[in-house]
């Protein structure tokens, strides 16, 4: 077993990712033994159901051109818990995770120690891991610190962070047992990221939650901007690799920026980003130097989000995880791709709304779709492949159309050859449904390169 192997599994032996404690002091009481860590250097907090990822991602990149040393805590990973922290747009080493947990574990001990006192769980994985990024990040030191919520906003384990800007990405119903069954209440638990002194950057929101960040705003008193408001993207085109978008942000126009990645749903994400640093950089009054701007978008990346492993054929994988992001995804797929044949690989995880994103998927694809593979991730929360092909008959997909296997490498066997039936060279595999396969699946497939 290496180092890193064994830290993870310190990890993993506490509780896992998706049991959530609703809680705030255990992570303040570590930040206290720690001596601050989160107040280390200023925070671009991120929130929001969808994009979040990607747009932390957009927000680095645009930093880094600005000659920031740049870190970027985001969650879950593809394939290494180091992907969780990035310095300056790489995961952190190897060495530098082991070393700086083995410095942490006897403060996290003690904190353990005194839940466990008062009748408490000890801390959980998500905010041991949380705990364990703000203190690299402060040991690095970093310039500014791109930080993703886990889940939801008031209670998660990132909020021991006062954000200089808080930035809420698209908000959709996802989470529902935990965050609430209404947008309104989703909102209402996310704009907790929002401190007195930060500034408010949101894409645009269902009525509902929109009303509750302006009214969050408002009362802090500080400063907001609304997409389509204050900010707008004002011209989308397709182009080889990506999209060529011009932005009106809050302080300029800025147009002619290339960005690799695919879809709508990653030009809105752009839009938002640059607001985003249009405020930390000169508080949304500043222009911005559009050349800087362009190297920023011209660099990002997005794995596992509309992301090629694969070519002859084309194989896609994007961690769509709600119907809205399988929505998202479908549109984008049939806008920049031209496939005569498209091929499903779907493994979703329990606590998700299968059901849901099956059905988006039979409407979304319609005919372009005449196979599904149903599968599973090796998570102890993926559904069974033979419960998720149940879901898919009870979403309209016809039985005929269906293969249901446990193995990875029989999936990809599967999808590939079914693929290239059409022998017309068109023919493609979109992987989706949860982030656990889609980092399999990239695995298997990039380790045959």
């Amino acid at each position: 077993m290496s180092e890193l192997e064994r830290v993870y599994a310190e990890l993993l032996a506490r509780a896992p990712e998706n049991k959530i404690e609703p809680r705030m002091a255990p992570m303040f009481r570590a930040m206290e033994v720690l001596g601050e860590p989160n107040k280390a250097c200023p925070v671009i907090h991120i929130t929001g159901t969808n994009g979040k990822t990607s747009t932390a991602r957009m927000i680095e990149s645009l930093l880094r051109a600005h000659d920031l040393r740049t870190g970027r805590y985001s969650s879950p990973h593809l394939v290494s818990v180091t992907e969780r922290i990035s310095i300056d747009g790489e995961p952190v080493d190897d060495e530098t995770f082991v070393r700086i947990w083995d410095e942490i574990a006897p403060y996290l001990d003690l904190v353990d120690s005194e839940l466990q006192a008062n009748g408490e769980n000890r801390l959980t994985y998500f905010e041991a891991v949380t705990i364990l990024g703000f203190a690299i990040f402060a040991d690095a030191p970093v310039d500014v610190l791109v930080l993703e919520v886990g889940l939801g906003g008031i209670t998660d384990a990132t909020n021991v962070a006062d954000g200089d800007v808080s930035v809420i990405t698209p908000i959709s119903l996802d989470h529902t047992d935990l965050l609430g069954d209404t947008t309104e209440l989703i909102a209402e638990e996310k704009v907790g990221i929002l401190k007195p002194g930060g500034y408010l950057v949101t894409a645009v929101q269902p009525v509902d939650a929109a009303d509750v960040l302006l009214r969050q705003a408002r009362e802090l008193e500080v400063p907001f901007a609304f997409e389509t408001l204050d900010f707008k993207l004002l011209e989308r085109k397709v182009a080889v690799g990506g999209q060529m978008l011009d932005i009106q942000g809050q302080a300029a126009r800025y147009d002619e920026l290339f960005l690799p990645l695919y879809g709508a749903h990653q030009a809105q994400n752009a839009t938002v980003a640059l607001a985003a640093v249009e405020a930390f950089l000169g508080g949304g009054a500043k222009e911005l130097n559009v050349e800087l701007i362009r190297q920023g978008f011209a660099e990002v990346t997005s794995p596992g989000r509309l992301e090629i492993v694969r070519t002859a054929p084309t194989v896609l994988v994007d961690a769509g995880h709600n119907p809205d992001g399988v929505q998202a995804a479908a549109t984008a797929v049939k806008e920049s791709f031209g496939f005569s044949r498209l091929v499903l690989m779907v493994g979703i995880l329990q606590e998700k709304d299968a059901a849901g994103m099956l059905y988006q998927m039979r409407e979304e694809y319609g005919e372009l779709v005449e196979d599904l593979c149903l599968t599973q991730s090796s998570s102890p929360r993926a559904i069974p492949a033979g419960e998720l092909a149940n879901l898919a008959l009870e979403a309209g997909w016809p039985e005929e159309d269906l293969h249901v296997t446990e193995d990875l490498e029989d999936a990809i066997e599967w999808c590939v050859g079914r693929a290239e039936a059409g022998n017309d060279l068109a023919g493609g595999v979109l992987v989706t449904g949860s982030i656990t396969l889609v980092g399999e699946i990239s695995l298997l497939l990039k380790g045959r390169e």
